[in-house]
């Protein structure tokens, strides 16, 4: 990775702003698509980057006829649609700051939310968000006006679309009104414990950590500019801002907007990314269903497995640059004859680089990826750090989480706890300076609350997630999200959840994957009519718990997982079980299958 350092890195980025930069990406690539969206059932509407542009413009004249100026905060409550991009970008180019929070939000969650920042303005697309907003609207005292996108939903205090076609503005002048330190979003975390934390995010932030992430992609903006990438998990969290605004609107990227997660699959097929990034559940999914539809014909799911066994060390050795010339030539064979058509039908043929994070991945999962020829890396971090700590996108090793973003540095303190330093090290909690001082130190080290090792090439393995640690009856600590990457690589184990605070021994829920059961079932020839019947069937029991004991292997035995509780209904985002990025709700779940662990224990 570059050995570029942070006064470099500074240097590069000295005085500008995520609008100025859009200006400059807008001069430079004024007529390449910039957005996507579908109409209809197969037709594509397309914003030029002059287009967006444009709507930037009359959007900002728009939000200063209602007031919005420096320093003001402007709520935006929007699924995956190009509007999201020139309306947030409008908010910039006034001096202010566009807070995104998640769809998902309840009325009780948007009044925290839009109280907390000191919204202005909220910018909602349509009536299901409206009435979110309507219950406590009278509690918003510092909220002047609320737009919604769509005209059928306005009407009362509830302004339509039309208000923010204002006197398009002249935007060179108004880029010069921010600053590098100004916020360029507050990013709210997604409160599996306690009330959610402001993270506040400067353009000084997001332009650093913009061109730390070009240098360690090994690319430049022209390498870059027309990338496509489909932009589908919430604007609410740092990697989707990242990976497809941010980057998009500085860099020059294609962004086609899937407004619904479940499209994804569809989405990926029409547009064959270049870029990819998934939390782990995304990856699991493409996994369970590639396999399950494998597992239906036994002997083509033998041929791939084999072709994968020998994929995987010569991939390895091409990775790191060791394999020879006859080596190279046999994965291509391979590759070839079982994985091109593979990557094809699930829309990854022309995928150059393909991310993971915000949660753990089992290091098989990502080996296997990286065998059939997606080029799947790990990236670690938190939205303290604008994204990314840690990453490697060519010299893999699954197991590790990369090493530390060009021009920061990352470290293990005494107490065995991650920490970093770097222009991407967030401004601080708002409205929480005690919150700020425990979390950043007065050496300007972020605190991560995990526990780590960094081997001899600065690779770094999270060993413990510090902030999730559970304590059993015996006094033992130990790593859940660890156990439940190692359960999830068992063949019919889509989730899991572990459980063992104060219990007696470790218990997981584990969930049936839905899409895998049906192949599995059928090669060995089992037949059933409802997921609960096969759940219950003895011979799915004892292959689970046969898997489960081979996955506990590298465990000691206070840590192995000694009982498993079979559910079938999939744990879905933004509910009492997850977090919109699929992050376990550990009281939800405790909540919710009080009755199950309970079970387990009796």
């Amino acid at each position: 990775m570059p050995g570029l350092t942070k006064e470099q890195l500074d240097a590069k980025v000295a005085g500008r702003t995520v609008a100025k930069d859009f200006l400059e990406c807008a001069k430079s690539h004024g007529s390449l698509v910039a957005l996507r969206e579908m109409v209809g059932e197969d037709d594509w509407r397309e914003y030029t980057f002059d287009d967006v542009a444009a709507k930037v413009a009359t959007t900002a004249g728009g939000l200063r006829s209602l007031g919005v100026g420096p320093g003001d905060r402007v709520v935006l409550m929007m699924r995956n649609i190009p509007a999201f991009h020139w309306v947030d970008l409008a908010v910039l180019f006034l001096g202010a700051t566009p807070v995104s929070i998640y769809n998902s939000s309840s009325s009780d969650q948007v009044e925290y939310l839009v109280s907390h920042c000191g919204a202005k303005v909220a910018v909602l697309e349509n009536s299901d968000f409206v009435d979110r907003f309507s219950p406590v609207r009278a509690k918003l005292d510092r909220l002047e006006s609320i737009v919604v996108l769509d005209p059928a939903a306005a009407g009362g205090d509830v302004l339509g679309p039309d208000v923010l076609e204002g006197e398009a503005l002249d935007l060179e002048a108004e880029a010069q009104t921010g600053s590098p330190d100004d916020l360029a979003t507050i990013i709210y975390t997604s409160g599996t414990t306690g009330s959610p934390k402001g993270v506040m995010i400067s353009n000084y932030n997001i332009c650093w950590v913009l061109e730390s992430g070009l240098e360690s992609y090994g690319w430049t903006r022209e390498d870059i500019a027309g990338k496509r990438v489909v932009s589908y998990l919430p604007m609410a969290h740092i990697a989707e801002r990242v990976v497809s605004h941010y980057t998009a609107m500085v860099c020059a990227e294609e962004v086609t907007c899937c407004p619904e997660t479940g499209l994804l699959a569809q989405y990926l097929g029409a547009v064959k990314p270049h870029i990819v990034f998934g939390v782990p559940r995304v990856w699991e999914k493409v996994y369970g269903r590639l396999n399950g539809m494998l597992s239906a014909d036994p002997d083509n799911a033998a041929k791939f497995n084999a072709a994968i066994e020998e994929a995987i060390p010569l991939r390895e050795k091409m990775t790191f640059e060791t394999a020879t010339d006859e080596e190279v030539a046999r994965y291509e064979e391979i590759d070839a004859e079982n994985f091109a058509l593979v990557r094809a039908l699930l829309g990854l043929d022309e995928c150059e680089m393909a991310i993971t994070g915000a949660a753990p991945i089992p290091a098989q999962m990502l080996t296997w990826f990286r065998a059939i020829g997606i080029p799947l890396a790990e990236v670690y971090g938190m939205s303290e750090n604008t994204g990314p700590m840690t990453f490697e996108r060519l010299r893999v090793k699954p197991g590790t989480v990369g090493r530390a973003m060009p021009g920061s540095e990352v470290t293990i303190f005494p107490d065995g706890e991650v920490c970093c330093r770097g222009g991407h090290v967030f401004v601080g909690y708002l409205n929480d300076p005690e919150k700020t001082a425990e979390t950043i130190d007065e050496d300007g080290w972020l605190h991560s609350g995990d526990i780590g090792e960094i081997d001899e090439d600065g690779y770094l393995r999270i060993v413990d997630r510090k902030k999730e640690l559970i304590i059993t009856a015996g006094g033992k600590n130990l790593s859940p999200a660890n156990l439940e990457a190692a359960l999830k690589s068992v063949t019919l184990i889509g989730q899991a959840a572990v459980i063992g605070d104060n219990r007696p021994f470790v218990s997981a829920l584990v969930v049936i994957d839905s899409e895998v059961a049906p192949g599995w079932a059928a090669q060995k020839g089992i037949e059933f009519t409802t997921l609960e019947e096969f759940a219950e069937l003895p011979e799915v029991i004892e292959a689970i718990n046969a898997e489960v004991e081979e996955s506990m292997s590298g465990f000691n035995n206070a840590e192995r997982v000694k009982k498993v509780k079979i559910l079938t209904e999939e744990w879905m985002p933004d509910s009492d079980l997850l977090t919109p990025t699929s992050k376990l709700k550990r009281r939800g779940v405790n909540a919710r299958f009080a009755a199950e662990i309970e079970s387990i224990y009796s």
